[in-house]
């Protein structure tokens, strides 16, 4: 039953003594299972199960945090008074007041399509792992493939002294497929959307993403990539589809506009961001044609939620419209910071870590074009997909990424295979040379299972949704020989 432990969790939370002026709890279930077949062998399943709470207090005009596996009334009494003491050694240190800062008193529940809808059990996914990757052909050539599933299950209950009362139950779903081809001197790896095919929901989620019936064609593919020529050197115009813009938008939007690097905060480790606090409402980040949005609201998508870790409720917000940066990735600590518009994007990755600024579902709006049109007006140009390496600056500004897949563009013809396709550029003006942004029938949901950052390390679940969208005069090039 969802939120099971509720009435034993309230009880306890009302037995907790507190000096602070407001304190809180979060708990956190988590299990997940991994399933994996390997060149027609079964893999040992992977599973998991964790769970614990995280104890905020705010004395003293600061916040503190402790974490404790220890469900007992005693195990979360001592992590309550362990973060008491930590706020008033850090009270005489503060840099920020936050003693007007109220916790949440918000009520509301979240809850992903068809959680109640129980899975099948595992022997059904091996069997259905084992099929598709006994579709990959005898070929001397293909020498790997693999195929995958992951599923994660995450309850959190919320409680705070204010009187709020959060329940969450989200259930997660990956799937990943990769086959490589070899032929004595060169070798290449086609897989189904690389680590994105991820989205929130039930078993309907499996049909979605494409996984069962994939193999033939990623097998073909490889092949065809090995005997295909190196992409050629120039200025072209470029064609990125979903599964590539993922990782554009990710690294290049979603990063740069977390406003605890803009205020310096993950210099150390994750970088700063080329943006600055006095960029928004006033900085053109790309052409007109761009929209994007913070957007918590899609049901599929797999940072979709209904309040964010502090209990702030989730509400799609516009980010940059019309190519004009309008706000920032900052959770209610960092508005108050900044004196910049929040969005409830402050998140923590687990009950033993604090939330701080992350992105969630951050999506690009579709526009009005189909694929065919995109293509049909290019004189020169090449289209690719599918991410396979990526390296971008620490101020998430200078960047170059490689692609699986691409073919050439001539005359509005979409022509030959190229492999070892890439392409570089700077943030701060490849987002103005965006020509055209696919419409609906273009847009796939997709996402990041696996986005690092914060110390100690946080790995968190990151939403993006993107139509096909066409940059003009990018430099690509191919790689060695």
């Amino acid at each position: 039953m969802t939120f099971a432990v509720l009435p034993h969790l309230q009880q306890l939370f009302a037995g907790l003594k507190s000096s602070a002026e407001q304190f809180s709890l979060r708990h956190v279930s988590e299990t997940s299972q991994y399933y994996s077949v390997r060149k027609n062998v079964a893999e040992p399943p992977q599973l998991n199960a964790d769970q614990g709470a995280m104890l905020t207090v705010q004395l003293g005009g600061v916040q503190a945090y402790a974490a404790t596996a220890d469900l007992s009334l005693a195990g979360l009494q001592a992590a309550l008074e362990q973060a008491e003491n930590l706020a008033r050694q850090l009270a005489r240190h503060r840099l920020i007041d936050l003693s007007q800062q109220p916790m949440s008193s918000a009520h509301g529940e979240f809850i992903s399509p068809n959680l109640a809808t129980p899975l099948p059990p595992a022997s059904h996914w091996l069997e259905l792992l084992m099929a598709e990757s006994r579709r990959v052909p005898k070929h001397d050539r293909l020498v790997n493939w693999q195929v995958g599933l992951t599923f994660k299950r995450v309850e959190q209950i919320y409680l705070t002294s204010a009187g709020g009362q959060i329940f969450q139950a989200q259930q997660f779903i990956n799937g990943d497929m990769a086959v490589t081809a070899y032929d004595g001197h060169d070798s290449q790896t086609r897989s189904l959307g690389g680590s994105h095919l991820a989205q929130q929901g039930g078993a309907e989620i499996i049909a979605r993403m494409g996984l069962k019936g994939a193999a033939l064609r990623l097998a073909d593919e490889a092949l065809e990539l090995v005997a295909a020529p190196n992409t050629p050197v120039g200025p072209r115009d470029l064609v990125l589809l979903p599964d590539q813009m993922v990782l554009q938008i990710h690294e290049s939007i979603g990063h740069p506009l977390e406003m605890d690097r803009i205020l310096g905060d993950e210099r150390n480790y994750a970088g700063t961001s080329f943006v600055k606090a006095e960029d928004f409402g006033h900085l053109q980040y790309g052409s007109e044609l761009l929209n994007v949005t913070f957007d918590p609201s899609v049901p599929e998508e797999i940072a979709s939620y209904g309040h964010d870790d502090d209990g702030t409720v989730a509400e799609k917000a516009y980010l940059i419209q019309n190519g004009k940066l309008l706000r920032p990735l900052g959770g209610t600590l960092s508005a108050l910071r900044s004196g910049l518009p929040a969005v409830a994007n402050s998140r923590a990755c687990n009950w033993n870590r604090a939330p701080i600024d992350r992105m969630a579902n951050i999506n690009i709006e579709p526009g009005d074009k189909s694929l065919a049109q995109m293509i049909s007006t290019m004189e020169r140009g090449i289209l690719m997909s599918n991410n396979r390496s990526w390296s971008i600056d620490d101020a998430r500004n200078k960047f170059q990424f490689g692609c699986e897949w691409a073919q050439l563009i001539e005359n509005g013809e979409l022509g030959k295979v190229v492999k070892n396709p890439n392409y570089r550029g700077i943030s701060s003006s490849f987002w103005r040379s965006l020509k055209a942004v696919g419409n609906a029938s273009t847009r796939q949901v997709m996402g990041t299972p696996n986005c690092g950052k914060g110390e100690p390390n946080q790995v968190i679940r990151v939403g993006h949704a993107s139509p096909t969208c066409v940059f003009g005069g990018v430099d690509v090039f191919g790689g060695a020989l």
